[in-house]
C-alpha cells in the first residue's frame, strides 16, 4: 500500500450542512475548493453515511422527538446524490472522505471508491465498526473525543496490528467548544504517547476563534478539520460551521502560525541576527607584547568587546594558539591563529560524545552510571563520522546489554565473532545490516541474530541507537575482514571512557 502523507491535510465535514439538497452541497464544495486551491493547501472533503434502515432501530425509524433521527431523515440522499457530490469534490481537486456509521456505509464507502475514513468520536470504541472499517484498506483518522487513555491505546494497537495507515485527531465533542474546554495540550500528550503516529485537532469552536489553530500547529498537531456550510436566506449555520469566508480566515491563520514557527530543525543563523550578536561578543586581544609563532596561554590575553571583523572570538580561544605574526599590546588577535591548533583527542572525543548524548536525550534513553563507554573508530577518531560507533555495555557477565549509537551516514565494517553469539535490536532510527552477504533492513523493534562465526556489518542514514544482548563480551573477540583494521590493537581502534559524567566534569575542567 502507498503511504499516505498526512501532514498539513485539511479536512472539510459537509455533515448535515447539506441540508438534503444536492445543489446546495455542490455550491458549498465549489466555494470550499476555489479558497483551498487560492490557499494552496491539500484537502479532503468530507461526507457522513448512515444506512437509516439499519443504523437506526425499527421502532425508532418515524420518532420526530428524537432530534438526530428526525435531522438524519430529512436530510437523506440518495446513492445517485452522494455520487454527484462526489464527482463535484473530484472536479474541485479535493480528496474524498467519509465517515461511516454503520457497517453497511463501510461497504458503500468501498463501492464508492472514497480515498479517506473518518472515525467519528461517538464510533472511537465501536469495535464492530472498527474491524469493519479496518478491512476496508483505506487510510483512516480517528477522533479521540471522550476516550480515556487506556481506550486510545487499544485503537492505536488494534490499527497498527492490523497494518492500517492511520491519525489520530484531539476533539472535544461541545458544540461549540469554549476555550476553556480546548485542552489542547492533550495534542502534547498524544504526540509523547503515540510518536509514530501523525496527530491533528478536529475543532468545534468559534469558527471567527483562529488562534486554536495556531496553537495547535504549535504543539505540533499535524492535520486539521472544521465543518464547513453556506448561509442562505432559509438555511441558517450553526455556531461551529464555518463559512467559506471563514474557513479563508483559519488557513491563512494556519499559514502565519507556520510562518512564526518555522523550521523544525535548526538552521543556520542570519546574517541580520549575526551581525546583532557580533556587536555584542567580547573578541580577543592581546596583552603584551608578543613575538610570531608564541604559543598562547590566559596570561597573554584579554576578554573585551567590541569583537572586530577577521578577529578571534573568546568563542574559538583555546590554550596552544599559536601566533600568526608580531603583536603589539592591545592588539586585536586574527582569527586566522585558530588554523594553528589541531584538535586535539580530547576535543575529538568531547565532539563525539556531545552528538551521541544529544541522540540518547533525543530518543529518551538512559543508562546505568556505572556502564562503560568505549568509542570505536576503526580508521581513527579523524574518520569517526565515517566508520564507527560508541558502544555502551550496561552488563556483561553470562549475559551483556549493551546499545550501539550510531551517528548519522555512520558504518560499522565487515566482522565476525568466534566466541560472542548476539541479538540487535533497532530502538531509535534507521539501521540496514548485512550478514553473511544478505542485506537486512530493520524497522524499528525489529531484532536480527548474529551468532558465532556470522560475518556482519551495518550503517545508518539517519542514526540509530540498537540495543544489543549477548552471551558474554570477550575482548580481542571481533575480527575484521579488513587487514587494515585485522593488523590493528584494540588499543589502536577503540578509545575507553570509563565514566560519561566524570569524563564531561574532567573536559570543561581543561
Amino acid at each position: 500500500m502507498k503511504k499516505f502523507d498526512f501532514k498539513n491535510l485539511f479536512i472539510y465535514d459537509l455533515a448535515n450542512n447539506h441540508q438534503g439538497d444536492v445543489n446546495h452541497g455542490c455550491e458549498i464544495i465549489n466555494q470550499i475548493g476555489k479558497i483551498t486551491r487560492e490557499k494552496g493547501v491539500r484537502a479532503a472533503l468530507k461526507f457522513q453515511f448512515r444506512h437509516l434502515e439499519t443504523f437506526i432501530h425499527p421502532d425508532f425509524q418515524n420518532r420526530d422527538d428524537l432530534h438526530y433521527i428526525k435531522r438524519f431523515n430529512s436530510t437523506k440522499l440518495s446513492q445517485n446524490d452522494f455520487l454527484t457530490l462526489l464527482n463535484k469534490v473530484k472536479e474541485n481537486k479535493l480528496l474524498t472522505m467519509c465517515t461511516p456509521f454503520d457497517e453497511t456505509s463501510v461497504d458503500n464507502i468501498v463501492n464508492l471508491n472514497i480515498d479517506l475514513i473518518k472515525v467519528a468520536s461517538a464510533s472511537s470504541d465501536d469495535k464492530p465498526l472498527l474491524k469493519k472499517i479496518a478491512k476496508a484498506g483505506r487510510p483512516v483518522v480517528i477522533s479521540t473525543a471522550g476516550l480515556r487513555l487506556e481506550q486510545i491505546d487499544w485503537v492505536v494497537s488494534y490499527f497498527e496490528t492490523e497494518g492500517l495507515q492511520f491519525a489520530l485527531m484531539h476533539c472535544v465533542s461541545i458544540y461549540p467548544t469554549p476555550d476553556e474546554k480546548l485542552n489542547l495540550n492533550q495534542i502534547s500528550l498524544l504526540k509523547e504517547r503515540y510518536p509514530h503516529i501523525p496527530i491533528g485537532f478536529s475543532t468545534h469552536e468559534d469558527q471567527n476563534n483562529y488562534l486554536p489553530v495556531q496553537i495547535a500547529y504549535a504543539k505540533g498537531a499535524e492535520l486539521f478539520e472544521r465543518h464547513v456550510g453556506i448561509e442562505t436566506s432559509k438555511i441558517k449555520l450553526n455556531k461551529y460551521s464555518s463559512t467559506p469566508m471563514q474557513i479563508q480566515g483559519w488557513l491563512q491563520a494556519f499559514h502565519s502560525a507556520e510562518t512564526i514557527c518555522g523550521s523544525l530543525n535548526r538552521a543556520p543563523a542570519t546574517s541580520e541576527e549575526l551581525e546583532t550578536l557580533n556587536s555584542l561578543k567580547r573578541g580577543v586581544y592581546v596583552n603584551k607584547i608578543l613575538a610570531k609563532n608564541t604559543i598562547l596561554n590566559e596570561d597573554d590575553v584579554f576578554f573585551a568587546m567590541p569583537y572586530q571583523e577577521n578577529q578571534l572570538p573568546c568563542g574559538l580561544w583555546q590554550h596552544g594558539i599559536k601566533t600568526d605574526k608580531e603583536y603589539k599590546s592591545n592588539d586585536p588577535l586574527s582569527s586566522s591563529v585558530f588554523k594553528s591548533i589541531n584538535p586535539s583527542k580530547d576535543e575529538q572525543i568531547y565532539q563525539i560524545m556531545l552528538q551521541c548524548k544529544s541522540i540518547l536525550s533525543k530518543a529518551r534513553i538512559f543508562f546505568n552510571q556505572d556502564a562503560s563507554i568505549e568509542i570505536s573508530h576503526h580508521y581513527g577518531l579523524e574518520r569517526f563520522r565515517e566508520f564507527g560507533a560508541v558502544i555502551i555495555t550496561c552488563i556483561n557477565r553470562e549475559y551483556a546489554k549493551k546499545y550501539v549509537i550510531q551517528l548519522a551516514r555512520q558504518k560499522h565494517p565487515y566482522h565476525y565473532h568466534k566466541k560472542k553469539e548476539e541479538t540487535f535490536q533497532l530502538l531509535y532510527g534507521d539501521l540496514e545490516i548485512e550478514k553473511n552477504g544478505n542485506a537486512l533492513l530493520l524497522k524499528l523493534g525489529d531484532t536480527c541474530l548474529i551468532k558465532q562465526n556470522d560475518w556482519h556489518k551495518f550503517h545508518t542514514l539517519k542514526g540509530a541507537i540498537i540495543e544489543e544482548i549477548s552471551t558474554t563480551h570477550f575482548k580481542n573477540d571481533s575480527y575484521y575482514e579488513d587487514p587494515m583494521i585485522a593488523k590493528l590493537n584494540v588499543e589502536d581502534r577503540k578509545t575507553n571512557v570509563d565514566s560519561w559524567v566524570s569524563y564531561f566534569c574532567e573536559y570543561h575542567a581543561i
